[in-house]
């Protein structure tokens, strides 16, 4: 059972910038592709960005791509989502997630993920 704990949320300007990071424990972190999604209120969580075992590949949202990188470090069992160029609609809660599943496609599915963390409010300011 891998457990997830997401942190770095906040309230900013839109244009500025947030790091985003996702501790886990309680499994082998760099057997999990690790996937970033967000939920505003109202709408389904959706897709934000996705980084495979060994860090190589990355994918991301039409949406935040160029303004958003996801990064992992291995040996300290963490996700990170650096997120530049807010916009208000980058207003959401923000989910870390591990997948079981090998990198495919960039695994953008909501389902195919296998445990999350509780989330992080971003609140982007107009």
């Amino acid at each position: 059972q891998v457990q997830l704990v997401e942190s770095g949320g906040g309230l900013v300007q839109a244009g500025g910038s947030l790091r985003l990071s996702c501790a886990a424990s309680g499994g082998t972190f760099s057997h999990y592709v690790m996937g970033w999604f967000r939920q505003a209120p109202g709408k389904e969580r959706e897709f934000v960005a996705a980084i495979s075992w060994s860090g190589i590949s990355t994918s991301y949202a039409v949406s935040v791509k160029g303004r958003f990188t996801i990064s992992r470090d291995n040996a300290k069992n963490t996700v990170t989502l650096q997120m530049n160029s807010l916009k208000p609609e980058d207003t959401a809660l923000y989910y870390c997630a591990a997948d079981r599943a090998p990198w495919s496609n960039g695994n953008y599915y909501v389902n195919e993920y296998d445990y999350w963390g509780h989330g992080t409010q971003v609140t982007v300011s107009s």
